[in-house]
């Protein structure tokens, strides 16, 4: 299989439906094939659902959405056991989560107690109801929306569960002459439906295997490292980045280098990757954070960091 004309069926497929937005698309994808969960959180009705669609739409697998409301329960998404009374015994019926791409739509519209529900799935690929654990199918990914918390009726993501995602971006609002283009075309209810796949989960899978051989020199691990200890020194940081975190940035840096041709990580990479792998991991100290603009003020922290952290030569 030719990496790069696989990447870029997926990503000119997904382009498609998302106008004038390919860095988006180009992360969302450095995303699946780091074998991450990602996050997209920005103000409704700019394009977050029909991304996640549309990149779900564009491999040939299993595909559930799940409508995040305040009421829903835990075995809304993981399942439940009934009692078969033919067989006699308690099957269990699995839930949403049991599919290779499942949209979470609005996340943060339920209780933590519910959105906790995942925790396992995203980071174990597998899911426990009854003492019993069922395995998840792979390739897995959750892709997950959230309004901005200032919103109403919203609940706060908890750091354990932020801190399962790989990255957290947002799309913005398209240029006017993209935006006119959205409203010349033909209006459909869902314009992803249209789209067909241009890639097999056992391709995705491949992709994902090459990600782990792409090559990230020593000098470079020291550098991430020396990103990662640099927020957990900061003063303005209460909480710095995790080994998870750091793990994220490593797998996210060597997904952007295949992406671009590349079987070996550059600095950039990792500076490119670092704002939206490790802002959401962080925790602004009393006062740092501006209300309303916490997450850009997140992010502008880990920017600062990099200005002061020396790129190996």
């Amino acid at each position: 299989m030719d990496a790069t004309k696989a990447i870029r069926s997926i990503q000119d497929n997904v382009e498609r439906v998302i106008k004038g937005k390919p860095q988006v698309i180009e992360r969302a994808v450095v995303c699946l094939l780091a074998r991450g969960h990602l996050l997209i959180e920005d103000v409704p009705g700019v394009g977050k659902t029909t991304l996640a669609h549309s990149l779900a739409r564009s491999i040939d697998c299993s595909f559930k959405r799940i409508q995040f409301t305040s009421d829903l329960l835990p075995s809304d998404i993981l399942g439940i056991s009934m009692f078969n009374r033919q067989k006699q015994a308690f099957e269990f019926m699995p839930g949403p989560i049991f599919a290779n791409i499942v949209l979470a739509d609005e996340i943060n519209r339920t209780t933590p107690k519910t959105q906790s529900s995942l925790l396992e799935a995203m980071s174990e690929a597998q899911v426990s109801v009854d003492s019993q654990t069922y395995p998840l199918r792979q390739p897995f990914m959750v892709i997950a929306t959230q309004n901005p918390s200032e919103y109403h009726g919203t609940f706060p993501l908890p750091e354990s569960q932020l801190d399962r995602f790989l990255m957290r971006i947002r799309i913005g609002y398209p240029s006017p002459e993209e935006e006119k283009k959205v409203l010349d075309r033909p209006h459909s209810l869902h314009p992803a439906e249209d789209l067909q796949p241009v890639m097999t989960g056992a391709e995705v899978l491949a992709l994902q295997s090459r990600v782990e051989k792409v090559r990230l020199d020593e000098s470079l691990m020291e550098y991430l490292l020396a990103i990662v200890l640099a927020t957990r020194r900061t003063e303005v940081l209460a909480l710095g980045v995790s080994t998870r975190g750091a793990m994220a940035l490593c797998k996210a840096a060597k997904a952007l280098a295949l992406v671009r041709n590349r079987d070996y990580c550059v600095p950039d990479d990792i500076k490119e990757m670092a704002p939206i792998v490790l802002s959401h991991r962080v925790m602004l100290k009393h006062g740092h954070a501006i209300r309303g603009k916490g997450v850009d003020r997140a992010e502008q922290v880990i920017l600062d960091i990099l200005e002061t952290v020396p790129v190996p030569l």
